[in-house]
């Protein structure tokens, strides 16, 4: 996962996904359904040169990595122009080097990777790009930024930043207010980014304390188990921020079977699930902060774009970005609606 810096009052405002500003230099007017389905602004649909794009994705054993898979085979399903070549989707890291290899090996016009470990496939990377083929490296970032032309991702540390932020207004009249967070697998960095973003939003509200955080594994399972514990050792709390709505499937379990509803909770990623009880109003669910699988969409239109040898529209520049960060909006039941259809299952 990216390093990101993210600093300053970010919910409040809407998410634009990255697709917004894919469309190419000479793109026709987007199309609102299209945008609806992916969350965004439709790139330039216009046929063009044929390409052959090469992904690389992770094995979809959880709700956000499965929606990176489908995002990805729906939109290259969208455009005439381009054949997609996908592997067999893996979290092995020499399984996916192999793979990558043998896309490599196959001359495909443009690769698209996300790394089951960044770090490790960094050199297979800097192998694609040595050999001629643009690399856009999605989500978890290669350790060179020779090994990827462009990268696109999501903002931790703004995902922390955004809920915390989120439950300070909502707390910030209310004395000694307690808050909880059930975080993700400690030893990721996109743990560590989104636990410093949430810190750093809660020392502008001084009324408020951090009395417990717990980590999960990101499974239903620990979600569950990891929330009793929280509950179980703090008799009062007013909000809970959980990094993951997978693994906050198991803490409205536990929360449920604890009989507890004094507090409001904050989720993580944008499920449907989560949606849907946030637009439903009648549990302790009242939020989840968004860090978008449409990026996978997103990553597929530079690709394309790439390939083609286009621009982005509505920027001076001829060539893609060479990064682009999206943005964790806040979800709440006054916006919901706006974002169901990205949710995913």
């Amino acid at each position: 996962m990216p390093e990101t810096s993210r600093r300053g009052l970010l919910f409040g405002t809407a998410a634009v996904s990255a697709g917004a500003f894919l469309t190419a230099c000479t793109s026709n007017e987007p199309k609102a359904a299209d945008a609806a389905r992916s969350g965004g602004a439709a790139a330039d649909t216009e046929p063009g040169k044929h390409v052959t794009i090469g992904f690389a994705g992770p094995q979809a054993d959880h709700g956000w990595l499965n929606a990176i898979n489908e995002n990805a085979t729906s939109r290259a399903a969208k455009y005439s122009d381009v054949t997609l070549e996908t592997t067999e989707g893996s979290n092995d890291t020499a399984a996916q080097i192999g793979q990558v290899k043998t896309l490599i090996n196959k001359k495909v016009d443009v690769l698209v990777v996300l790394p089951a470990d960044g770090k490790a496939l960094t050199q297979v990377g800097l192998e694609a790009m040595r050999a001629g083929i643009p690399v856009v490296n999605l989500d978890r970032i290669f350790a060179s930024p020779q090994a990827y032309r462009c990268w696109v991702g999501g903002d931790n540390y703004g995902m922390g930043l955004n809920a915390g932020t989120y439950i300070g207004e909502r707390l910030k009249d209310k004395a000694d207010a307690k808050v909880v967070e059930l975080a993700g697998i400690d030893n990721l960095e996109l743990t560590k980014q989104r636990s410093q973003g949430f810190a750093d939003a809660l020392k502008n509200y001084p009324g408020i304390e951090l009395v417990a955080r717990q980590a999960a594994d990101f499974t239903v399972e620990s979600g569950q188990a990891k929330t009793a514990q929280l509950l179980q050792a703090q008799k009062r709390i007013d909000a809970l921020w959980n990094h993951d709505d997978d693994q906050g499937v198991g803490a409205l379990r536990a929360i449920q079977q604890a009989g507890r509803d004094e507090f409001l909770m904050v989720g993580g990623a944008g499920s449907r699930s989560a949606m849907d009880a946030i637009k439903a109003d009648d549990g302790v669910l009242k939020a989840t902060v968004l860090y978008p699988p449409t990026m996978a969409a997103s990553a597929i239109d530079l690709a394309r774009a790439l390939a083609q040898g286009k621009g982005v529209g509505g920027l001076a520049e001829l060539e893609i970005p060479t990064s682009l960060t999206l943005y964790s909006a806040v979800v709440t039941k006054e916006n919901v609606d706006q974002y169901l259809p990205t949710g995913f299952s």
